[in-house]
């Protein structure tokens, strides 16, 4: 959209030392506390945020590609080795049977999403083998989250609404469409019909869900950050359909949705190094 390249490098600088930052702590609690760790990976919903590691390594790739692709390739690699290894302990786990339907919450879909982004971001890889896993993954991904879908709005239509705390969270439903279509469009190399679906239910389950999150009365906690990466993954979307189908309308839509987010990133991360500072993150 004509912005100066530096916003874009500035960002992903960031997002690079915000990452270093976290994986160096989380490290530090894995040497300490290795019990903790071992008992959130196997916690039937605190396990699936582990997805959320992948998909950081997944999309730092694309970051670290224009500056040295052979950073990019291994990053990737290793992103996807550890994303298709969550993925086969998530769905093994589910096959155990006897799973508690409560559970079913909105961060099941995560690992789901880690696996579609491996198409996401391994579009433009070079090696001979990459269109295969791309194709692999873009069938695990696809399918998990259609599975773990009808099962977690089965679990919002039958049960007890979410926990206030969790209820940013929805905003994860999003995200399989959204990351859908970003990876659909990289494996067909192109926009075609089924890819406006895709976006258009994405959009749908926006417009759905973001009256459900935005409220005043939840509190804000580090939770409220399930809501930037699907917001991020429609927004994508959102200005790839736009410049595909050349329109002022849906130019506009993508430009709203664009400040939506850069608004909601920015009073995330303050209000996140607010509360580091007065010891609440970590309470």
């Amino acid at each position: 959209m004509g912005a100066p390249a530096f916003v874009g490098e500035a960002i992903g600088a960031f997002a690079f030392g915000v990452f270093l930052l976290i994986a160096g702590g989380y490290l530090a609690k894995l040497a300490k506390h290795p019990e903790a760790v071992h008992a959130e990976f196997h916690h039937p919903v605190a396990g699936n945020f582990f997805g959320t590691i992948v998909i950081s390594l997944l999309l730092l790739s694309a970051v670290a590609e224009p500056y040295s692709a052979a950073a990019a390739r291994a990053i990737w690699m290793v992103g996807v080795l550890a994303t298709f290894a969550l993925s086969f302990v998530v769905v093994s786990r589910l096959l155990k049977g006897q799973v508690d339907s409560s559970h079913a919450v909105p961060a099941w879909l995560i690992p789901g999403v880690a696996t579609l982004d491996i198409a996401v971001t391994g579009g433009h890889m070079p090696m001979a083998w990459a269109t295969e896993i791309n194709l692999f993954a873009g069938a695990v991904g696809a399918m998990m989250a259609l599975v773990l879908f009808a099962m977690i709005v089965s679990r919002l239509v039958h049960r007890d609404p979410l926990a206030s705390a969790m209820t940013p969270s929805l905003m994860i439903l999003v995200a399989p469409f959204a990351v859908g279509f970003l990876a659909y469009t990289n494996i067909v190399g192109g926009i075609d019909r089924f890819a406006a679906l895709l976006f258009y239910f994405a959009l749908f389950m926006f417009a759905v869900v973001a009256p459900k999150v935005f409220r005043p009365s939840i509190s804000f906690s580090a939770a409220w950050w399930t809501i930037g990466f699907p917001m991020a993954a429609l927004v994508n979307a959102a200005l790839k359909y736009a410049e595909f189908r050349a329109s002022g309308p849906l130019w506009l839509l993508a430009a709203v949705l664009l400040g939506a987010l850069s608004l909601a990133l920015a009073v995330l991360t303050v209000r996140t190094v607010r509360i580091a500072l007065n010891g609440k993150l970590f309470s």
